[in-house]
């Protein structure tokens, strides 16, 4: 997606050799006619794959997911990092490791909003090492639901993410694909889409 390819270049800041800050458009300051324009491309690439949900991770998949859902007009699940006073009903869960932060999570979806009948599309913003990823895989495998793909925002093609998750057989479809940050400066790859 060459707009996206375009707003890292012009904003886009390389913390370190793995670290790219997106900050001003994407995770904490959110473009929304960037994000309309992200999500239009996934619905488009995923239309034909009868997709009855979208589903991502809190909170900065939610932007890009919340505008595919709506161009797919179908709902938009989102797991869970923390479970609230008023998720008393039955969840999945899964591990979830995160690179940038460091940490594991447990992330966590009513069984209510994911079911065996469900065709699901995952959004995310960044892939890296796949780890949130194959996390949201795990609670669609336990809810029964079949994982049609995944849309990346943004990947860093330098580390393992998209090969962990071609070989478990997902598709996945990435807008900015990123070769190296190496020496504070952005190398691109081509796009999926």
């Amino acid at each position: 997606m060459k707009e996206l390819v375009a707003r890292i270049k012009e904003d886009g800041r390389v913390l370190g050799d793995g670290v790219l800050k997106v900050d001003s458009f994407v995770t904490h300051q959110v473009d929304p006619v960037l994000m309309e324009a992200i999500g239009k491309v996934f619905a488009d690439v995923f239309r034909a794959a009868n997709i009855t949900k979208v589903v991502t991770i809190e909170a900065s998949g939610i932007a890009p997911a919340l505008y595919t859902a709506q161009k797919l007009g179908v709902p938009l699940v989102f797991a869970r990092k923390s479970k609230s006073l008023t998720m008393n009903e039955e969840l999945l869960t899964a591990q979830v490791y995160s690179f940038t932060k460091q940490v594991t999570s447990t992330v966590s979806i009513s069984k209510k909003f994911l079911t065996e009948d469900d065709n699901v599309l995952l959004i995310d913003d960044f892939l890296a090492n796949g780890q949130a990823a194959k996390g949201l895989i795990e609670l669609c495998q336990q809810a029964g639901a079949h994982v049609e793909g995944i849309g990346i925002v943004i990947e860093k093609s330098f580390q393992d993410g998209r090969e962990l998750l071609e070989n478990m057989g997902i598709k996945v479809v990435s807008l900015a694909r990123i070769a190296s940050l190496k020496a504070g400066e952005v190398e691109f790859i081509e796009e999926d889409a």
